[in-house]
């Protein structure tokens, strides 16, 4: 029997697991890309796609098989956060969020041609425009232009029940090892679920104590943690299937077109 023979059957034995990027930083393209490459793991890289001389580095990492998804262009997030300046979900209407979501498609699509269809990341997960009574959720704006989207939450996604246009996801901060990314991966695969992790910025070592900074805004994680994290997806592709969050969506999609 070959060892096709014996692969397990996603969400029938086993669960997925995709590595996303939020900003995309510089530190994303030094450190995280090369590793990814050296293992061949595919991730997804969501960016604002603001000056176009900083997005030319990022077709280079969609055209090696990387995901380049919408964050869109102007990162508009809550007020409370302090620094959104005048933009803020709560000032911002429907119609202002699928401008901003319609200019960076149209920026993403001239840099990359070649990928056709993209995912959408929510700004500081966060997926609503103004406040109190008039607060309104925009993930039907989503839903119309893209086939799944990530937020964050508690639990890794259940296949038959997760809404794709708000995924939840596990944020990495700067103190965690790439054992806890491990556990936290055997623990969505005995659950037969899908487990999404979120990167911001990468760093060349691990912060020597906590630091609720790096707990709160995703930190810069470790190249040599995320490094022995990629080493074991590498190793145990056969169990763990490791793909970018639109193929893992779609996925999704025909296995529930078939149940």
């Amino acid at each position: 029997m070959t060892e096709e023979t014996h692969r397990p059957e996603l969400w029938k034995d086993t669960g997925a697991v995709s590595i996303s990027f939020d900003d995309g930083s510089d530190s994303q393209l030094e450190i995280a890309v090369p590793i990814l490459d050296q293992f061949d793991l595919p991730a997804t890289f969501y960016i604002n796609p603001r000056v176009r001389s900083d997005l030319e580095p990022w077709r280079k990492v969609g055209l090696s098989g990387h995901e380049i998804g919408n964050h869109t262009v102007s990162h508009i997030c809550s007020r409370n956060f302090g620094w959104s300046g005048k933009k803020s979900l709560e000032t911002s209407s429907l119609s202002d969020i699928e401008d901003d979501i319609l200019l960076a498609e149209e920026r993403l699509r001239n840099l990359l041609p070649e990928q056709t269809e993209r995912t959408f990341c929510y700004p500081c997960y966060q997926n609503h425009v103004g406040e109190g009574i008039d607060r309104q959720s925009y993930v039907p704006v989503i839903a119309k232009y893209f086939p799944a989207a990530r937020g964050t939450g508690e639990a890794a996604n259940h296949p038959e029940l997760t809404d794709l246009h708000y995924l939840t996801s596990w944020i990495v901060s700067g103190w965690m090892s790439g054992s806890d990314l491990i556990k936290a991966t055997q623990a969505a695969m005995a659950q037969k679920r899908w487990i999404i992790f979120v990167f911001h910025g990468m760093s060349s070592q691990k912060p020597s104590r906590w630091d609720p900074t790096s707990y709160y805004h995703g930190g810069g994680f470790s190249g040599q943690e995320f490094n022995i994290f990629c080493q074991y997806l590498s190793q145990n592709r056969v169990n763990i299937p490791t793909n970018t969050v639109l193929q893992i969506a779609k996925q999704i999609r025909r296995w529930r077109a078939t149940e």
